[in-house]
């Protein structure tokens, strides 16, 4: 999507030493869910597509081309204090904001106001200033805390681009490493369900030791920490629900974070963040005439698949409290199918890939031809590595 809509942008990024995982060698990739690894050899066929870049990067390089457009400007150091209205409260036609400098009020008049504040969007105490009440919230409690550290120096000891390894029912804790440009790298660790990480960067190698890759810690001893530890807490999965609000005003949208804020560590919020905008490109060509419903609803369907894969999920760990239906432990039944055959079946690993990473859609998964591959996958799981018997051991061996 950002390719469509920033042309050029993924050269760009591979020009400034973004690594691009875009041959499908999964050995490239080291990702466990729900106790299963994706294969670690082969090539994985039809895979998506794959970039590493850190954040910073990613949002600098939006940032420039988005203020390389003609009529966009920016208004710096100024928070929103609250909506402007027509007298009858029916359209939103502005905002009033106040510089943080001066601390004076001003008025920004608009045809459409866009909120992507994120997380702590106050558009819900608009609402209901202006009399249209609340949206009502979809939430799951996962009191999901992580860990970070920046880290530079040759990452050749770690062939991989990414590893993540998720939390496991009996193990609700967490491991990643991504390797960013210029020989940069992100270690991070994490629990859900209420417990403590580790706050420091020598007890988060230690907190990871039974678990994590022995070649990646060992790495991570030898790099150069960049910073201090970064701490991070996500109390719960949340869904603000305008589309099921029987009264909205015209002239105003909610999107990304501000809508629905997804457990951070499947990486799904600036995917839906991006399907939103052609969402709002393809309503605008329609026209303006009820676009906060067309919008929300046509969003909705987008935002319900991550929802479902994200809290479906979550609710597989046993650690984490909240309602199982049926229809989620039927999914996830068939995610741990799919899981088991991914790892044996290159074929089965990338198309599982293609839907996580919401190329495609979860029915993909129910197609007969995949169904097959999936059920003939099932034992042909590979047997765990046994122990060496130390004083059994010959020379040979």
């Amino acid at each position: 999507i950002l390719e469509e809509l920033f042309p050029g942008i993924v050269d760009g990024l591979t020009g400034m030493g973004v690594a691009a995982w875009d041959d499908g060698d999964l050995s490239k990739l080291h990702l466990r869910l729900g106790g299963h690894s994706l294969m670690r050899s082969g090539i994985a066929p039809d895979a998506p597509l794959v970039l590493f870049p850190s954040r910073p990067l990613l949002e600098w390089i939006v940032r420039q081309r988005v203020r390389a457009i003609p009529n966009v400007t920016f208004l710096e150091g100024h928070d929103v204090l609250g909506l402007m209205t027509t007298p009858d409260l029916a359209r939103v036609t502005g905002t009033r904001v106040a510089g943080r400098a001066e601390d004076h009020e001003t008025t920004v008049t608009a045809d459409l106001v866009v909120d992507a504040t994120g997380r702590g969007s106050r558009t819900p105490v608009f609402l209901e200033q202006l009399g249209y009440g609340r949206p009502a919230e979809d939430e799951l409690v996962v009191q999901l805390a992580y860990t970070c550290q920046m880290l530079r120096g040759s990452s050749n000891a770690v062939r991989e681009h990414l590893i993540a390894l998720f939390p496991e029912p009996g193990r609700p804790r967490m491991f990643g490493c991504i390797r960013y440009e210029n020989d940069t790298w992100q270690l991070a660790v994490g629990t859900m369900a209420g417990a403590e990480p580790p706050s420091r960067f020598v007890d988060m190698l230690d907190y990871a030791a039974d678990f994590a890759p022995a070649h990646v810690l060992e790495a991570a001893r030898n790099a150069e920490p960049v910073g201090g530890v970064v701490h991070h807490r996500f109390p719960s999965s949340r869904w603000r629900r305008y589309d099921k609000m029987r009264r909205f005003p015209d002239g105003l949208l909610v999107v990304g974070d501000a809508v629905c804020s997804f457990n951070p560590i499947y990486g799904q919020g600036m995917t839906v963040a991006a399907m939103e905008a052609t969402v709002l490109r393809d309503c605008l060509r329609r026209g303006v005439d009820g676009l906060p419903r067309r919008f929300f609803r046509a969003s909705a369907k987008m935002i319900r698949v991550a929802w479902q894969t994200a809290v479906g999920s979550d609710l597989a760990l046993p650690e984490v409290a909240g309602p199982r239906p049926i229809s989620m432990r039927i999914s996830n039944a068939l995610v741990e199918r799919v899981s088991i055959a991914s790892e044996v079946d290159p074929v089965v690993a990338a198309q599982f890939m293609r839907v996580t990473t919401m190329v495609d859609t979860p029915i993909r998964l129910l197609h007969p031809s995949f169904l097959l591959r999936v059920m003939r996958s099932q034992h042909r799981r590979p047997a765990p590595p046994q122990p060496l018997e130390i004083g059994r051991a010959s020379c040979r061996e």
